[in-house]
């Protein structure tokens, strides 16, 4: 999968990052739209990247993969600011 940032960076999922970072993506990007904060979502990340894959242990966080986490927060603001609720992709007031 190819992810592009919002900066215009492409990153390539399956050359620019570990199996094990790849898991832990996914893991992530289900997270990015449930999460009320940007501290919500980091803590989560801490975990995964604690536990590991299968809970086979810490990984290192490459900087391509870092780079990926750092869109998704901007991305989790813009979906705050805009009052769209977490999980459900509509604004608070509808």
């Amino acid at each position: 999968m190819i992810i592009k940032t919002q900066s215009g960076e492409s990153i390539d999922t399956a050359s620019d990052l570990s199996a094990e970072e790849r898991h832990i993506l996914q893991k992530l990007m289900a997270w990015n739209t449930m999460v009320e904060s940007v501290t919500q979502f980091r803590g989560i990340r801490d975990k995964a990247l604690e536990k590991g894959w299968n809970n086979s242990g810490p990984v290192r966080e490459s900087a391509a993969l870092s780079r990926v986490i750092q869109d998704m927060e901007i991305r989790i603001r813009q979906r705050l600011r805009d009052g769209i609720k977490p999980g459900k992709g509509k604004k608070s007031d509808e």
